[in-house]
């Protein structure tokens, strides 16, 4: 596992509210420099949109919900106004159970919202492929929309729309997004950001 290397991109002092990206290989930029990764991207679009935020990106190669677990304390140190979590696909690739992979994000979650009670939460939702067992392909997709029903988060459907499956957007591995994809992955959830970034900045910090 890749350990996490922090992207911040502060405005300007004063009201700046803050960003955390935590995610795996798709939010870390895998093979890619940070720079090009969704999160770094996002940062530039608030920046366009004269949104004053700092985006972290604590992604990491290869995580999963018990290492994001492993992996939060020292990051809950600072306020976290909006927490943008991708994790999951790497323990269903595993074949961990759904219910145990849904404790773990859970989890997470409580944790931020513990320390930061007034957080807003975006779920970045993964599918599995087909070749997956029918059942289980059901459970973990339906998974990620039941929690954020469960914590009044907001929703990406699907994290790789769009770039899935499409050669010209993949590294070789064909799992990957290249920078091509990831301006996509920007894109996805740029679409549920903006709004909660912009009702965000209005409030006092």
């Amino acid at each position: 596992m890749v350990c996490s290397i922090l992207y911040t991109q502060a405005l300007d002092a004063g009201q700046t509210k803050s960003i955390l990206a935590f995610g795996d290989s798709l939010s870390d930029g895998f093979m890619l420099k940070r720079s090009e990764a969704y999160p770094a991207l996002l940062a530039k679009k608030l920046h366009a949109a004269g949104l004053n935020f700092q985006m972290t990106n604590a992604s990491a190669a290869g995580g999963t919900t018990e290492g994001g677990l492993e992996r939060l304390p020292p990051h809950l140190k600072r306020k976290i106004d909006i927490f943008i979590l991708e994790l999951g696909i790497n323990d269903a690739f595993r074949g961990l159970p759904v219910d145990q992979i849904q404790n773990n994000l859970q989890q997470i979650i409580d944790k931020v919202k513990a320390r930061n009670p007034n957080v807003r939460v975006v779920i970045a939702a993964m599918q599995l492929p087909n070749y997956a067992a029918d059942d289980y392909v059901s459970a973990f997709g339906k998974m990620f929309g039941d929690l954020a029903s469960r914590n009044n988060a907001a929703l990406v459907p699907y994290l790789l729309q769009g770039v899935a499956g499409d050669p010209s957007l993949n590294l070789p591995d064909g799992i990957h997004p290249n920078a091509a994809g990831q301006e996509i992955l920007a894109e996805n959830v740029w679409r549920v950001l903006e709004p909660i970034a912009r009702e965000v900045s209005s409030q006092s910090h």
